[in-house]
Order: C-alpha cells, then sequence, then structure tokens
C-alpha cells in the first residue's frame, strides 16, 4: 500500500465504455462523454476523425466506424491508444502520466490476456504513476451505497452498447457466480431499427449515426404493449403514437429532428424526406425484453433481474429487490425505469419491497462512483503503483484487481 506522500496529485477517471468514454478528472462536476471510436465520413476521405472530433465533422452520411471493441470485449489496441492519446493529450486534459493514477473500467467476465494487456499499456507505454482497473458496475455500486447508505445491498443492471449485465453486490462485493449477461446491448437496437426502416421506407444500412439518433429521439419502453398496439392501428388523430421523423439532408437541416404531433400528416415539405413512425417507436426497445424478436434464444432484462436475484442466498434476496439500480445508455429510453418496476413487482414474492432507482443521468453514473472512490480514504489501498508493477510483475495486479 503506498504512503501517503507516494499517492499521486491527480485522479483521472476513464470510463471506457464500447460506445462512448466518460473521462475527466475526478475534481470535475461532470465528465466528457466522447465516441470510443475512430470515424470516417464519405465527405472527407482523407480525414479520420477520433473521438470527440467528429463534432468537426460537416456530413455524417455514410460515416465508417473503428471500434476498438468487438462483442463488448477490448481487441483492437491500435484503435484504442490513438483515442487515448487524444484524451490524453493537450489538446483535451494534458495529463501528466507521472503525477497521475487512473481509475480505468473495463469489461466483466474479461480474458485474463486482455486484463494484462491492459496492464502493460497503462504502466510501459503511458507510465502512469498508479492504477486501479475496476468494473464500471462496483464504482455504480459504490455510488449507490454512499446515496443510500442504509442499503448494504444492490443490483446493478448495466444496459450498455454491447450486453446488458446484471451484477449483485453485498457490502461492496459483487457476488460473482450470481453475476449474469443478456446479450443484446444498444448496438442490437440500432441494427435491428436500421433493418425495419430499410425495410418498411428507405435504405438506411449505412446510415449508423442518423439511425441512432431516431432511436434516441423517437424510442420509448412500452409499459403495455397490447394497448399500444391498439393505438398504433388507429387512423388520423386517434393515432397518438405515431410520429414524422424529418431527415438531415446536412445543407439546410444539420440534424434530423421529430415534427410536433400536431404537424403530424405524413407529408414532406419542401427539400425534406420523413421517415414515419409508428410500431417501430416502443417496438425497437421491446426486443431488451423480449430478446425472440432477434431470433435469440434467452431471457428478456426484467425475467433476468428475477432469474439473477434468484440465484443469490435466501437471506440476500429481500435486499437485492428493494435496491435496484439501472445505469448504461439504454435506461435512457422513456418509460424503461416504469416497465422493470412493473415486471420485476408483477413477479416478485409479494411480502418483498421493490424499489427501482434509475440515476439522473444512467450514461455517466459509473464515472461519478469513480470520482467518489478516489477521495474515500481506502483509495490508497486498492490502487497498484508503478513501482510496484516493476516489482512484482503482472500476477501481483491480477491478484489486487477484483474484475
Amino acid at each position: 500500500m503506498p504512503s501517503v506522500s507516494e499517492m499521486p496529485s491527480n485522479v483521472f477517471v476513464l470510463d471506457n465504455g464500447g460506445y462512448t468514454a466518460k473521462v475527466g478528472y475526478s475534481t470535475d462536476d461532470q465528465p466528457r462523454v466522447i465516441p470510443n471510436c475512430i470515424t470516417k465520413a464519405k465527405s472527407e476521405r482523407r480525414r479520420a476523425f477520433i473521438g470527440n472530433q467528429l463534432d468537426e465533422c460537416k456530413d455524417y452520411s455514410a460515416l465508417y466506424y473503428s471500434y476498438p471493441f468487438q462483442r463488448g470485449y477490448l481487441v483492437n489496441w491500435d484503435i484504442e491508444k490513438t483515442v487515448w492519446d487524444h484524451i490524453f493529450s493537450s489538446d483535451m486534459y494534458n495529463v501528466d502520466f507521472k503525477e497521475t493514477c487512473l481509475i480505468v473500467t473495463e469489461p466483466y467476465f474479461n480474458f485474463t490476456s486482455l486484463q494484462e494487456m491492459l496492464t502493460e499499456i497503462l504502466f510501459e507505454d503511458y507510465k502512469f504513476h498508479s492504477a486501479l482497473r475496476i468494473n464500471p458496475a462496483t464504482l455504480s455500486a459504490y455510488k449507490a451505497q454512499k446515496t443510500f447508505p442504509s442499503e448494504m445491498c444492490c443490483l446493478v443492471v448495466d444496459s450498455g452498447f454491447s450486453f446488458t449485465h446484471f451484477i449483485p453486490y453485498i457490502k461492496g462485493k459483487k457476488l460473482r457466480n450470481s453475476t449474469r449477461r443478456l446479450d443484446i446491448g444498444g448496438k442490437v437496437l440500432t441494427n435491428h431499427l436500421k433493418e425495419v426502416i430499410s425495410y418498411r421506407h428507405l435504405n438506411v444500412m449505412d446510415e449508423t449515426y442518423v439511425v441512432n439518433q431516431v432511436k434516441e429521439d423517437v424510442c420509448y419502453v412500452s409499459s403495455n404493449v397490447y394497448e399500444d398496439d391498439k393505438i398504433a392501428r388507429l387512423k388520423n388523430e386517434s393515432n397518438t403514437i405515431i410520429r414524422d421523423y424529418v431527415l438531415p439532408d446536412y445543407t439546410v437541416i444539420k440534424r434530423g429532428y421529430v415534427r410536433p404531433p400536431e404537424e403530424t400528416n405524413g407529408r414532406a415539405k419542401d427539400n425534406e424526406q420523413l421517415i414515419r413512425m409508428n410500431t417501430e417507436r416502443y417496438m425497437i426497445p421491446e426486443t431488451l425484453f423480449h430478446p425472440a424478436d432477434v431470433n435469440l434464444n434467452e431471457m428478456g432484462l426484467s425475467d433476468s433481474i428475477l432469474y439473477c436475484i434468484s440465484t443469490t442466498p435466501e437471506e440476500v434476496q429481500p435486499h437485492l429487490y428493494k435496491n435496484i439500480v439501472l445505469t448504461g445508455g439504454n435506461a435512457c429510453f422513456p418509460g424503461f425505469r416504469d416497465r422493470v418496476y412493473n415486471d420485476v413487482r408483477s413477479n416478485a414474492p409479494h411480502l418483498f419491497n421493490v424499489k427501482v432507482t434509475l440515476p439522473e443521468n444512467p450514461v455517466t453514473y459509473a464515472w461519478e462512483g469513480g470520482a467518489m472512490l478516489s477521495k474515500d480514504p481506502e483509495f490508497s489501498k486498492l490502487i497498484v503503483t508503478r513501482k510496484q508493477f516493476e516489482e512484482n510483475g503482472l500476477s501481483y495486479c491480477h491478484e489486487k484487481f477484483d474484475v
């Protein structure tokens, strides 16, 4: 354990997600959320946009993405290092590696070889003063425990880009054998929406960026799919679900938008291109709750919560039911929290209290937990310094970090 005099002057928190990286010093109020990828645009073939440089692109049509993550795991280190170099550079945070401790998140069930590669890059390539490798749900559970100190247990539901994970915690320690994964995340939903729009309206299979915006602007989680189906079949003003989405042309319309309901008539104005969204609005997120819709033979999200809790010790289960924390980008869908609560409440034992918490910003919740953890008096016991790494090697780090 490093002494107080050996502690670094800065702590940098990097919540390294498959879709976005949430980054910032622990003293910052909020992190910056940047795309964790390198992007190339059809309109500017000679330039590659690294991370948040994508904001400088003038035409977002037919973007090509190069992600460091594939199927939830960090496998392309060249792309990841390019993004990190940009984050750590003077253009963004100007990180002084010798005086900085890095808190970096990594995937659940991460392969040992990938863990070792990450450790070597942090200490040998960047030469950070010290580091803490940790799962994002552990940071979320830490923040939840500090927010609700009377609750000693919590179930973190992390629904992100590649997967949805269910991780139970008791006093900050995760129950490894009860951790579960659902092979559906935001990427599956966006791809499914591309296929539906391409079949019903126009070919958007190359327009991932635009369709992702459509998904975020229009889609919601239904509390009653059968009732919404009845409404979606109605004509004219009686259909309160239908929306017209105006696609960007990147000359006059820089970003797509939802036309107000009172203007919904299905007719495009001059130079406009419309997509009419009806049942797609709620059926795309419904894939999270019924994976069979995309031919995945798995439990849905709510059933996975119930199953995950059922695998924990009986005396712990009532406490997990009353502290379910929703994190990740998919938790931002309107109606997501209410649907999870209704499903779990209707299937949980009637004597148990059920409480489902949706943070103000589910995307940055883990980062906020990391910033809080860096101020904990016990933080120095969790980290590994570069000196300890050089003296003890990779095996020491593997034992120290609970991932």
